[in-house]
């Protein structure tokens, strides 16, 4: 009988059926107390700490090995959560991460979206509807530059706009300039327009220099972030992303395929639990090769009950176009985010007519596309 006081933890671990016993044993030691059960002298911690082997299940393409591992291990802190799933099995290249079922009483202590998908209605104004974002590019543009982009944007009604990525804090687009410009450009197209669009500033750095953009951009007025939850540190984004109030955090998924974590698992419900409203993953049919099925079950994560935590907005993403917006509304409907990007540069001086193009779509679909099933609090 499973522990529901307990974490899951289920990997696939490609080995021979003569050593798999063996390996699994050595997972569940790896995963908890790193060192040989033998020596473990404390009555105490083999019996509450050390991780347990709970079932071993031959697939097509290796073993499913499920764990049990102690909440205790982790405290409330997601980089130790993380760690307590994958540290160290994460260097050995025949192991995966494919699923975590957490206790109750941890996703409790977890953040979670302070915003989710209705707090981002609000904010921008989308009601009934799905949202649309588009990004910023490229880097190397001076921030007055950007700052016309964004404006074309915004007048077009694009609910979100986000930095790229890439753009950070360079000596050609140092972050506190180009927020205000930026800000200030999206801010002036709502006036002109009567538009509520919002702009994402991407954020980097360590902690002091997070603190510092994170109060520059409460100064600027600005509402929602963009933010990499594995460049950062899941800890930071938590803790200092999430923990900064009244922003809305957008989480791009940069460096979250090196870790071989089933992307349902790490874009959808930890960085969802880490305290994204909202969060970007490779769309099927894109630049990158997630298929069909692994993003329904990253929006099914974002959206999916999980204790009391609200629902996180799936965005998405890598190499979308204006001409695919039926068919990801059909897909994901209506609670969704669709980013389209270097689709819409790409038109060149018909850039402003292809975003009204965009946005037209978008907002004609309106209560047609079904509303996935979720559970808000």
């Amino acid at each position: 009988m499973v522990d529901r006081e307990r974490i899951v933890a289920i990997y696939r671990v490609r080995c021979a059926k003569t050593q798999i016993e063996a390996r699994a044993d050595a997972l569940a030691a790896e995963q908890s107390v790193e060192m040989p059960l033998h020596a473990v002298r404390s009555a105490w911690v083999r019996d509450e700490i050390v991780g347990r082997v709970d079932s071993i299940d031959a697939t097509d393409d290796g073993w499913r090995v499920s764990l049990s591992l102690s909440p205790r291990t982790v405290g409330s802190d997601p980089g130790q959560l993380l760690n307590m799933l994958f540290g160290n099995s994460s260097l050995q290249p025949d192991v995966e991460l494919i699923d975590a079922r957490l206790p109750d009483s941890l996703v409790a202590t977890l953040p979670g979206p302070a915003f989710g998908i209705d707090g981002l209605r609000e904010l921008v104004g989308a009601s009934g509807r799905a949202l649309t974002c588009t990004a910023l590019k490229p880097q190397g543009l001076p921030p007055s530059e950007l700052a016309e982009l964004a404006h074309v944007f915004a007048r077009a009604g694009i609910d979100l706009i986000k930095d790229d990525h890439g753009i950070a804090d360079q000596e050609y687009s140092r972050f506190d300039e180009r927020v205000a410009l930026i800000q200030d450009a999206v801010q002036r197209a709502n006036r002109e327009t009567g538009g509520r669009s919002a702009y994402a500033p991407s954020l980097s750095g360590g902690p002091t220099r997070l603190a510092d953009q994170l109060r520059s951009a409460h100064r600027a007025g600005v509402r929602c972030v963009l933010a990499c939850p594995m460049l950062l540190g899941v800890g930071a984004f938590a803790e200092l992303v999430r923990g900064h109030g009244g922003l809305a955090i957008l989480a791009h998924p940069a460096m979250a395929g090196a870790s071989r974590i089933a992307p349902a698992l790490l874009l959808g419900r930890l960085f969802r639990l880490f305290g994204a409203d909202a969060t970007i993953f490779p769309n099927f049919g894109g630049r990158f090769s997630y298929s069909r099925e692994t993003c329904r079950e990253i929006a099914q994560a974002a959206r999916e009950p999980l204790g009391g935590h609200r629902p996180a907005l799936p965005v998405p993403a890598g190499g979308m176009s204006v001409e695919r917006v039926d068919e990801m509304l059909g897909e994901f409907g209506s609670d969704v985010m669709l980013l389209i990007g270097g689709n819409l540069l790409e038109a060149g001086d018909a850039m402003p007519q292809r975003a009204r193009e965009f946005v037209a779509r978008v907002r004609a679909a309106g209560d047609a596309a079904p509303r996935a099933g979720r559970t808000a609090p």
